[in-house]
């Protein structure tokens, strides 16, 4: 059975169980119990010490988009990361990872007690305006009778996990809001809600 490693509050992770259980791939998800840990084999033997990972008959696979691609394997009504050649599709999908990474970032930050980078919130803040303007037309441009699309996906992992984490106010982003509102009564949204993994 496919086994997905990571952190239920982790963003990236949420990604690619949202994918699988959106698909209906059969798997497992193991939690990271030791995020400090330097131990390759903790991450599934992903060498950047790095998360999520998927490990198949084949072995470890690293990172989101590529989980992502593979969870989507055979599947013609999914829709990847440059899949659609519109240009306000591959710009959200730009910001929305940006976002993420963004997202990150200020959460270490705080974790070692520092500020944020000035410059690194308001891009996180500025991606996210935009992503609030052209959420219509990005879905729009999206093909009808898709799975969910990745960038959906994404976008919605990363606008839930801002006040998760206390990152940034996502409050004047009134279509993000009412998008994740729709998208988080999905079963797959309900079934991976954030929480931090703790040992039983």
């Amino acid at each position: 059975m496919i086994r997905i490693v990571g952190r239920s509050s982790s963003h990236y992770t949420r990604v690619t169980r949202m994918f699988a259980l959106e698909l209906g791939v059969e798997h497992r998800f193991e939690p990271i119990l030791q995020l400090g840990s330097v131990d390759a084999s903790t991450y599934a033997g992903n060498p950047a010490l790095k998360m999520p990972s998927l490990v198949d008959d084949e072995g470890p696979l690293f990172g989101t988009e590529n989980i992502c691609r593979r969870l989507a394997r055979g599947r013609r009504d999914v829709v990847l990361r440059g899949d659609v050649e519109v240009r306000v599709v591959a710009n959200a999908e730009e910001l929305t990872l940006h976002g993420m990474a963004a997202d990150v970032d200020v959460i270490l930050a705080k974790l070692a007690g520092q500020p944020a980078s000035p410059k690194v919130v308001r891009g996180l803040e500025n991606s996210l305006a935009w992503l609030d303007e052209h959420l219509a037309a990005v879905r729009a441009a999206l093909p009808a009778g898709r799975a969910p699309s990745f960038v959906e996906v994404a976008l919605y992992c990363l606008v839930e996990h801002l006040p998760f984490r206390e990152v940034v106010d996502v409050a004047p982003y009134s279509r993000l809001a009412t998008f994740c509102q729709e998208f988080g009564a999905r079963a797959s949204a309900v079934e991976t809600a954030y929480r931090f993994d703790a040992k039983a």
